[in-house]
């Protein structure tokens, strides 16, 4: 058994309970503190969930020297500068993706991780499910031949015309909040296309009540051995959607929900022998993730999603915002 976190979380957000909270208690890891802009936020946030004390400012929490871990899950357009200011005080961290605004904050991010010599991880969560690992295995085993194309598909229903997510200023936008999935489902893919993606082409549609601001955006990719991919994602979609489909040319697999698998586990694998089922388990994507992010803290284990992954993720959002028409999204003013 490893030494449990000792963790300081950013802010009061609503996907820290799923996200970090409860992986954190199944195992058994401290929640030291919590700051956020409103201290009785904080306060409330603390009381609700066990986190042993407040810090008074996220400044102060980085400072804290009993935390030793930073969650960050704050709105996009603050993972950048807080990522920046935990890593540069000596903290490993642990955010919610995007690591930062655009590509050059990114590469900022990359460079004080290097610097610092902890540990930073950018939260594709999904990357560790039993889910996306069978996706991974299909290709690997032989079973569905040479990778040929890559669908994947990230939709919600709208959120509040108040929600940050529509929000220029702080990152806002579907690629930033949902398309990031997508693509780097897509990067994942390297291994067995020849190297990572390009995009050749981008389109999107822009939020009516949010200038700038991308409610929905398609890109088709190319990789270097001749696969081909789309990326497709939306903000103001009917309802909850987040395929990952693979097609080789022996067969294809679909994963029915890569993003959130707790919720629908199953891969549908279709060759020339059938289609069969599988359902790959309903623990949490996000316990997966902290316990591969303790193992590299603790043990120096390997982990794929690091800031120079980030970085790379990043790119291919900005050059998806390029394509299509808008621009990558401003650094954060709001700090």
């Amino acid at each position: 058994m490893s030494a449990p976190l000792r963790i300081g979380i950013l802010g009061a957000a609503r996907i820290s309970e799923r996200a970090l909270l409860t992986p954190a208690r199944e195992g058994g890891h401290r929640l030291v503190a919590v700051a956020a802009r409103d201290r009785d936020r904080a306060q409330a946030f603390a009381d609700a969930h066990g986190v042993e004390r407040v810090a008074g400012s996220y400044a102060e929490l980085i400072a804290d020297p009993e935390v030793e871990v930073v969650y960050n899950p704050l709105a996009n357009g603050l993972h950048g500068p807080w990522n920046l200011a935990a890593l540069r005080a000596g903290k490993h961290v642990l955010s919610e993706k995007p690591s930062a605004s655009n590509a050059q904050e990114a590469a900022e991010v990359r460079d004080a991780a290097a610097k610092s010599g902890t540990v930073f991880m950018e939260g594709f969560h999904y990357l560790f499910h039993p889910v996306t690992r069978r996706l991974h295995e299909l290709l690997a085993s032989g079973e569905l031949g040479e990778l040929r194309h890559v669908e994947t598909v990230v939709a919600m229903p709208a959120p509040p015309e108040d929600d940050v997510r529509w929000s220029l200023p702080l990152a806002g936008g579907a690629v930033m909040d949902l398309g990031c999935y997508g693509l780097h489902a897509q990067r994942a893919l390297a291994p067995w296309a020849g190297g990572a993606p390009v995009v050749v082409s981008a389109r999107g549609g822009e939020r009516a009540q949010a200038p700038g601001v991308d409610e929905w955006l398609d890109a088709e990719l190319a990789f270097p051995g001749g696969a081909t991919g789309v990326a497709r994602c939306s903000m103001a979609h009917d309802t909850w959607q987040a395929t990952c489909r693979v097609i080789g040319t022996r067969g294809e697999a679909t994963a029915v929900d890569f993003i959130l698998p707790h919720q629908d586990d199953r891969v549908v694998v279709r060759t020339g022998a059938g289609e069969r089922t599988e359902e790959l388990g309903r623990r949490s994507s996000y316990a997966y993730q902290l316990d591969a992010f303790t193992a590299h803290v603790r043990e120096g284990r390997p982990q794929p999603v690091d800031a120079e992954d980030a970085l790379a993720t990043m790119r291919l959002i900005d050059e998806c915002y390029e394509k299509a028409g808008f621009t990558p999204r401003p650094r954060s003013r709001a700090v």
